[in-house]
């Protein structure tokens, strides 16, 4: 062999960005399996009730849960960087009074829809304020504020409710944003949507695009997954966490304007309870409760599976307190489910 004739490379081996995916991988996903739990839910409430697929079921349906959603893709953010908000039910309340005395001075329905919004702002900012700047735990900051929001509203209304609002502020709470229409083929139509559900799908989608296709999701990522290395990253960790705040708070005003709009009255209860709904859509929605895991679209999932599970529900007449215990088992399996598997899985073989 001639010494001089080059030597072709020799192929060593081809280090893969990310192994190959599995069907088995696909089928694990939490989206896919949310998904058959949503055919699942559809395909049980139409064998047992004839009228859970009605559009106008359906439609109405949505009313009793689109409001909570609009929170819940705020406090998804904030559980994906490890914290919490419980004082959103307490903020849709206050947001409710304000804009029942707003109502009573005259105010139309933009005046409205912006004084709730403007409340939800100041009470978000307010926690965001104690957590970031003070470095107190958000836990338990936010049930601090959750009893002072509540009791503040139940200082100032007492027993009294506030009923006296504009029909056109009424209309947009309890009419259908796209009407059903009669089309000249008999099987197009478009369907009822209200307001508040059109408003969780738009925020969703923005939520959604900013979340996994933007840098500032990528840093809320980081954030979730190590704090300490996302601050030392240049990451503006603690301006993040602060706007968090504040974009829960005014999803909850918004919420609570809708909800006053659809109710057409509204007393210091209002909303109480919503703090278990919304943590248990987002957790259901495979956002980890220790960060830096989760998507939009699970936690949509997740709440459309939540809605029609309750509306199931309502149709056959089961009372609310047997919803409520489904609801916190739920939350208690879905917290428990993964780390009870994770031990099995790292169980030494004897």
């Amino acid at each position: 062999m001639n010494m001089d004739t080059p030597v072709p490379p020799v192929d060593r081996y081809i280090v893969l960005d990310a192994p190959p995916r599995r069907l088995r991988d696909v089928l694990l996903r939490w989206e896919v399996i949310l998904v058959i739990l949503l055919v699942a839910t559809i395909v049980v409430n139409t064998i047992v009730s004839p009228y859970f697929l009605d559009v106008f079921n359906l439609a109405d349906a949505t009313f009793n849960f689109s409001e909570k959603a609009i929170i819940a893709l705020a406090m998804a953010l904030l559980i994906l960087v490890r914290e919490i908000d419980l004082s959103v039910a307490a903020i849709v309340a206050l947001a409710a009074m304000g804009i029942g005395y707003a109502a009573e001075a005259g105010f139309g329905p933009v005046g409205l829809f912006a004084t709730g919004i403007g409340i939800g702002l100041l009470c978000g900012a307010f926690n965001g304020m104690l957590v970031t700047w003070f470095s107190l735990p958000s836990i338990v900051v936010t049930i601090g504020t959750m009893s002072l929001f509540r009791g503040i509203t139940q200082v100032i209304l007492g027993d009294q409710a506030k009923t006296k609002y504009p029909q056109e502020f009424l209309d947009l709470g309890q009419s259908y944003f796209i009407k059903m229409k009669e089309t000249g083929i008999s099987w197009l139509f478009v369907p009822p949507v209200p307001l508040s559900f059109l408003i969780f799908l738009v925020l969703a989608v923005l939520f959604g695009l900013v979340l996994h296709k933007t840098a500032v999701g990528r840093q809320l990522f980081a954030i979730g997954s190590n704090p300490v290395a996302a601050r030392f990253s240049g990451i503006p960790v603690d301006k993040l966490r602060f706007l968090l705040f504040v974009v829960s708070g005014m999803l909850s005003g918004l919420a609570g304007a809708l909800l006053t709009a659809r109710l057409g009255s509204m007393r210091s209860n209002i909303g109480v309870g919503w703090e278990l709904d919304i943590v248990t859509m987002v957790i259901l929605g495979g956002v980890s409760i220790a960060g830096g895991v989760g998507s939009i679209l699970g936690v949509v999932l997740a709440v459309l599976v939540l809605g029609l599970v309750t509306f199931g529900m309502s149709l056959n007449n089961i009372p609310g307190q047997v919803v409520s215990v489904y609801i916190g088992a739920l939350l208690i399996a879905v917290i428990a489910i993964p780390r009870i598997l994770d031990k099995v899985r790292v169980r030494p073989i004897r």
